[in-house]
């Protein structure tokens, strides 16, 4: 059985510990591959590397961890298709999701190769006579990251790229449950360049969380995944006196105008809902439907229900199984509770199964109409491939319905009203907002601004608020006095 090393000090190696995790096939349950749980010298050896090569990166030109940025960029790309399906076959995402996975972190590597631009501080010359002031940017230390397995590639991308290219060092752990992607994207790394122990992986569970988490040598935390787990993750940290960023869950909505162009919502949220399986922070798991456009919700529930989970390599497949039997469990009990307490189910997924391939974590595309906020299909973040639809009579009710949830992720509207999409852009209480845009996660360029129970923190990933996140800001105020430059003609200048 293949094991998933360590790296550590910019060395795969075995892990030494007693305890492994078995990594599966989502399509039909078979152990691909174990992944250890790091001991504790394992985890102490990782973060003290990190620590030692920190001292000597820091002080490489920014210029040269751009270019590393560059190489290493250049890599992903040449081995794009191949990260795909190393990434399809633990997740069960189709070919073309996971491809889109690998690209939006490309993406970041992009940006992260802009680093010395970004790096850039502040001059004011004579803010007192004589007297200037510059500030400069400075990295923090070791950080870490903790990833989870919906995003195998784009979401360790988030994270170490930028860090490293501030000049910090880096400890990774990701998902127990698709690490492999990770490790070959580390590997990528290395192969551009890296110097030994500048990027670092460990793998476990949440005593290898919790030693990074309490750890004195840890100067600031990335988390993505759910809300009970950020919630502890942000709280230790910054308990321990860490920066700390912590990604959490969502309920997306998405608003429909009945001036709306008809077959670009419907298209825009069959993909919105069900793609991925639902196993996105970002996917639109409730459609609120304002007005007479309450009337296309059948021929919705239609065109979802022609969407069918399929085998990664599968081109006509819509959508792969979800990550693990428990997570598959958890969606079928959110459905059936949705019929308990009296939605409509149009579509329903519950019963799917692909041939042979029947001890996979599938499930169907599943749409309810009648949907009210008091259901659990609505209170909670299904995960799953599963649309809940709703109506109400204007567009003041939809932006009560969705300030009221106590998620802040993303939301869209569609609608042909300039003054419809102004209204909703400036007072939906949601951190990031498309218009006739069904998933408006943003380039690199800018960050991801999640809010409410969506995020816990005050600095977002990538963009310029990851720069303010993985470093610290030094201000030097200096004057120098005239009369001490030296003149005449004994002035000597020494050239070396």
């Amino acid at each position: 059985m293949k094991q998933v090393p360590l790296l550590i000090n910019g060395e795969f190696t075995a892990s030494q510990s007693e305890q492994f995790i078995d990594v599966t096939n989502p399509a039909d349950n078979s152990v691909i591959a174990q992944a250890p749980c790091a001991t504790d010298q394992e985890m102490a050896r990782a973060i003290a590397s990190a620590k030692e090569a920190f001292e000597s990166w820091k002080n490489v030109p920014v210029p040269e961890r751009a270019r590393l940025m560059m190489r290493y960029q250049h890599l992903l790309k040449e081995h794009h298709d191949e990260l795909a399906e190393i990434l399809s076959q633990e997740t069960g995402k189709t070919f073309a999701d996971a491809k889109g996975d690998v690209w939006r972190g490309i993406e970041v590597v992009e940006q992260a190769a802009n680093i010395p631009s970004l790096m850039m501080g502040e001059t004011v010359e004579n803010v007192a006579r004589g007297i200037d002031t510059q500030s400069y940017i400075q990295p923090l230390g070791v950080c870490a990251g903790i990833t989870p397995f919906n995003f195998p590639a784009m979401i360790p991308l988030w994270m170490f790229p930028m860090a490293i290219a501030c000049g910090n060092t880096f400890v990774l752990k990701p998902s127990e449950q698709d690490p492999l992607t990770p490790t070959r994207l580390a590997e990528l790394f290395i192969e551009a360049g890296a110097p030994k122990g500048v990027l670092n992986i460990v793998h476990g569970g949440k005593e290898q969380v919790d030693t990074l988490l309490h750890h004195e040598d840890i100067k600031a935390v990335s988390f993505v995944g759910s809300v009970p787990v950020g919630q502890y993750i942000y709280k230790t940290a910054t308990d321990n006196m860490k920066r700390a960023q912590c990604f959490a869950g969502a309920k997306n909505h998405s608003v429909i105008m009945p001036d709306a162009n008809k077959a670009q919502v419907l298209n825009n949220l069959v993909g919105s809902s069900v793609g991925a399986a639902g196993q996105r922070c970002m996917a639109i798991s409730v459609a609120v439907f304002v007005g007479e456009s309450k009337n296309w919700i059948p021929e919705l529930a239609e065109m979802i229900k022609e969407v069918q989970p399929g085998l990664w390599n599968d081109e006509k497949a819509g959508f792969g199984p979800l990550i693990s039997p428990q997570a598959k469990a958890r969606v079928l009990d959110l459905i059936a509770k949705g019929k308990e307490q009296g939605a409509t189910c149009l579509v329903d997924g519950s019963e799917f199964t692909l041939s042979g391939y029947e001890e996979g974590n599938w499930v169907g595309p599943t749409v309810f109409a009648d949907v009210t906020t008091d259901m659990a299909i609505y209170q909670q973040e299904i995960f799953g491939p599963v649309l809940c639809c709703m109506s109400v009579d204007s567009l003041d009710e939809a932006l009560e319905l969705v300030n009221s949830n106590p998620y802040g992720n993303g939301t869209s509207i569609f609608t042909a009203s300039g003054a419809a999409a102004r209204k909703y852009m400036h007072e939906v209480e949601v951190g990031q907002v498309g218009v006739n845009v069904p998933i408006p996660v943003p380039l690199p360029f800018f960050s991801f601004t999640g809010w409410k129970n969506s995020f816990y923190g005050d600095l977002h990933a990538y963009g310029k608020q990851a720069v303010r996140f993985y470093t610290e800001t030094k201000t030097v105020t200096s004057r120098w006095f005239e009369d001490d430059i030296p003149t005449g003609p004994n002035m000597t200048i020494t050239l070396r």
